[in-house]
Parts: C-alpha cells; structure tokens; sequence
C-alpha cells in the first residue's frame, strides 16, 4: 500500500514541505506514481520512523544523513562501530533532554502550588515584579 505525500505527512505528524525536503536530500525513500508524484511505501515509513526518532534526540539532520549514508553501506565492523557512536551520541542527548524536561515539570509543580496558595489566600499575589522588594522577591523565597 502506498500513501500520497499528504497522507504520509499527516501520519508523521509533519509538514509536506519537511516531506519533500527530506525525499530531495536523499534523507527519506521515496517512488513515483505514473503522474511522477511521490509515493511512500513501508521501507519510506521504517526510515521515517528512525528520522523521527533521531530528531526527538535532537540530531542534526548532518547527523541523521549520516547514520542513513551508513545504514546504507556494506556492513562490517567499521561501518558497525560508526553507527553505533552515533546512537550513544543520541542516546546521551535524549537522556538530556529528560532531565531538562523533569526540571521544567517540576519548576511548573511548584509554580503550581504557588499560585494554589494564593488562590487560598495562604499567600499574597507576588506575581508582578513591580511590587518585589528585596525581601519579597521570589528567588528569595
């Protein structure tokens, strides 16, 4: 079964444009139908998938073409070894990103409970920085 250019976008989650970007730099497989419009199968949709991966990692595309051109070649050791570099590489940068995004989640908790105690008038309303003093700004607290 193959899917158009707008089904295969919509099913990624990305733009037609990014599609086509990716299908131009030699990125992503892609065939043509009678009419030379792009068509993308299942071997498209296994490449996309690890793309997708790549990028929630943060991998440049310089990065993601590079894992591709060596996907691609003959496997050996070498060959072997390079790519999996660049998937410690990535795996390191997701592990990041985890941290970064707990941090966030927890900084949004407190934020959380802070504006909770003033809505319980536990607390007064600080939120305006206009109003801080010395005493009374929040990195204070």
């Amino acid at each position: 079964m193959y899917l158009t250019i707008k089904e295969f976008a919509k099913k990624f989650n990305i733009t037609e444009h990014t599609v086509r970007y990716y299908t131009d730099i030699g990125l992503l497989p892609c065939k043509r139908d009678s009419g030379n419009r792009r068509i993308f199968d299942k071997e498209s949709e296994n490449w996309m998938q690890g793309i997708t991966c790549l990028k929630g990692c943060g991998a440049s595309i310089e990065d993601i073409k590079e894992y591709c051109r060596l996907c691609l070649l003959e496997k050996n050791k070498e060959n072997l070894n390079a790519r999996y570099q660049i998937i410690l590489k990535q795996r390191e940068q997701a592990h990041k990103r985890v941290e970064e995004a707990k941090a966030t989640a927890k900084y949004m908790d407190d934020k959380v409970k802070h504006y909770e105690d003033i809505l319980a008038g536990i607390i007064p309303d600080d939120s305006n920085p206009k109003t801080w003093t010395e005493q009374t700004r929040p990195d204070n607290h």
